[in-house]
């Protein structure tokens, strides 16, 4: 069964694991996450999803039909709204609140973000290119060399990798293992590096593709 939470990235840090051995872990906080939609294939809707939620947000910074939306639900306002699709939707009730408790230590986990903005760059930091002749007379250094060939083709193909806008785009790195919750204090340290700033919002979820042993 496909489970999801929705969680702050609060940074990294490293913990020895039950081999004694010192492991890099990225803190989560995630959840708790309420259940505020529930959507069946009999329905108006067509097909089985559940909606969640994460983070107090102040009413007076909410629409009215999003404040109906959550006390329909018996919700708290909040500031972040997910659905993901599951096979069967009948196992959750609008005002659950699904906990890091719903992972288990070793687990491996999908985790969602976005990644840093870094600005617009050259060829070189964005595609790793290893540049050009840094001698003397040379004035190529970090420049992508040519990109087309004068009457054939005559243009520039598409796709072509050059300077540009890097980073800020959505991010899924696969398979990561659940060291340690802590569920008392919603926090989960997963191994790995994950995509986002620290304070950016994450989604962690039960791994697709998990590696068979």
């Amino acid at each position: 069964m496909n489970k999801i939470l929705i969680g702050k990235k609060l940074g990294m840090t490293q913990i020895f694991d039950g081999t004694n051995s010192l492991v890099a872990v990225t803190v989560v906080e995630a959840g708790p996450c309420p259940v505020t939609q529930v959507k069946t294939a009999q329905g108006k809707d067509g097909y089985e999803a559940v909606q969640i939620g994460f983070g107090a947000q102040k009413e007076s910074r909410m629409s009215k039909s999003e404040l109906g939306h959550l006390k329909k639900a018996g919700v708290s306002p909040l500031s972040e709204l997910v659905e993901f699709r599951v096979s069967d939707a009948s196992s959750y009730k609008p005002g659950d609140v699904i906990t890091v408790e719903a992972f288990s230590e070793g687990q491996l986990v999908d985790v969602i973000g976005t990644t840093k903005g870094r600005g617009f760059q050259g060829v070189m930091k964005r595609y790793n290119f290893s540049g050009q002749p840094e001698t003397h007379g040379h004035m190529m250094h970090r420049r992508p060399g040519s990109v087309g060939c004068r009457q054939t083709p005559g243009h520039v193909y598409k796709g072509r990798k050059m300077p540009g806008h890097m980073g800020q785009v959505r991010c899924t790195t696969q398979n990561h293992s659940i060291v340690k919750i802590l569920p008392e204090k919603n926090l989960m340290l997963i191994k790995g590096s994950l995509p986002g700033a620290k304070g950016d919002l994450v989604i962690v979820r039960t791994a697709k593709k998990a590696k068979l042993a």
